[in-house]
């Protein structure tokens, strides 16, 4: 396989996907490394804000996901101490005409379809299962990627390589094997239920997020309204590596008692039936972006708290700001100009992924406050008022590539 034109991706997550679908639309040849044998739901709902559906609009993936994605008509601050709404943050096609993209939130596993559909369908893109990243040879004609794929092990010229193999990244440990995954000491736990088994006041098209002591709930809506996405988040010691383990109801319910949350948290949380859990492991700001022709790609780079609802959305944008980056080292002497390329894209990147995290750090600790603190904090809230609370949240979704 010719190097010219030839960028290998490990990883066929969400980030490497678009990254895929990002890089061909630039004119590049694009082989994606999947160690898995075939793509799995992993996790369960997202949360996409305009940032990062327009970048999905802008590479054709949209109506594949219109009918199972939905457009909430807003997130409801709650308050586990009372019960009641603290704050409503309009969202709807007033917040989708100002951003010039809409708000979804939908399963995992149905972008991760949308996506593939859109792989498996583009001539330039090769996806390949089964197969995982086992090493990389930089020499005078680019790179040499080695994948293996069961007993068979097999070489192929590149010109560059993109670590998009999340949190636990075989490409980052080859590169950075320093930099490692920290736990947080909290544990996400993830299920879903069919809407039918809501009252209608808790299926409506919102996100709802749950604001308790040391602990948070959020659900909302996804495939297409039929089913609602619950995820609670509470501090823990079990920190085995992994999307999905099985978790015990009674731990949960343990966490989310009669004294401290309200019935209607109590109720959403008991209509689960399977729990799944995940501990919640991050990358520190900051870390290795790059080495030579070689990048690193959303969690493989920054893996940050849930709290910001931009893991996703972060990757995503990743993958824009590589593509239009390696694009400018086309050419020629492209083996030559794609180190600073991916120089150049790390730069890009740092500051704003950074702040991100920061800013999903601090939501975390507001979430989980409690007695006093709790209650400044839903007065302080209410003082704010939405609209301003919506101005604050626009250096994120206004952003673009």
């Amino acid at each position: 396989m010719a190097a010219s034109r030839t960028i290998f991706i490990a990883g066929a997550g969400i980030g490497g996907l678009t990254a895929s679908l990002a890089l061909a639309a630039q004119g590049f040849r694009v082989v994606v490394l999947e160690k898995s044998e075939r793509l799995e739901e992993a996790g369960a709902g997202l949360q996409l804000s305009p940032n990062a559906s327009r970048i999905l609009i802008e590479l054709g993936v949209e109506p594949r996901l219109r009918a199972r994605a939905v457009i909430p008509e807003g997130i409801s601050l709650m308050s586990a101490r009372s019960g009641r709404e603290v704050m409503r943050l309009p969202l709807g096609d007033a917040a989708t005409a100002r951003a010039g993209a809409p708000y979804w939130v939908m399963h995992r596993a149905d972008l991760q379809s949308a996506l593939q559909a859109q792989v498996s369908e583009h001539p330039d893109i090769e996806l390949r299962l089964g197969c995982q990243f086992e090493d990389v040879v930089s020499h005078a004609k680019g790179m040499t990627v080695v994948q293996r794929s069961g007993m068979t092990r097999q070489q192929d010229l590149a010109l560059a390589l993109i670590g998009a193999d999340g949190i636990w990244s075989s490409v980052r440990h080859h590169l950075f094997p320093e930099w490692q995954p920290q736990f947080s000491g909290l544990i996400a736990w993830r299920g879903t239920l069919d809407a039918t088994q809501l009252p209608r006041e808790y299926t409506s098209p919102r996100v709802q997020l749950w604001m308790g002591p040391n602990a948070h709930l959020v659900s909302y809506p996804i495939s297409g309204a039929r089913q609602i996405n619950i995820v609670a988040v509470v501090p823990g010691e079990w920190n085995r590596p992994g999307w999905s383990a099985p978790g015990e109801i009674g731990e949960i319910k343990n966490c989310f008692g009669s004294s401290r949350w309200a019935g209607p948290a109590r109720m959403m949380i008991s209509a689960v039936d399977g729990w799944r859990k995940w501990a919640l492991f991050t990358m520190p700001d900051g870390g290795g972006w790059s080495k030579g022709a070689v990048a690193l790609l959303g969690d493989a780079a920054h893996a940050m708290l849930p709290f910001a609802a931009q893991g996703a959305g972060m990757a995503i944008e990743d993958a824009a700001v590589l593509a239009k980056c390696l694009k400018e080292a086309a050419g020629e002497n492209a083996a030559a100009a794609v180190p600073a390329a991916l120089k150049r894209y790390a730069r890009l990147r740092r500051p704003r992924v950074s702040r991100v995290q920061r800013a999903a750090r601090q939501a975390g600790m507001i979430y989980h406050l409690t007695g006093p603190m709790a209650l400044a904090r839903d007065l302080t809230i209410k003082a704010m008022g939405a609209r301003l609370l919506l101005a604050r949240q626009r250096w994120i979704y206004d952003w673009r590539a």
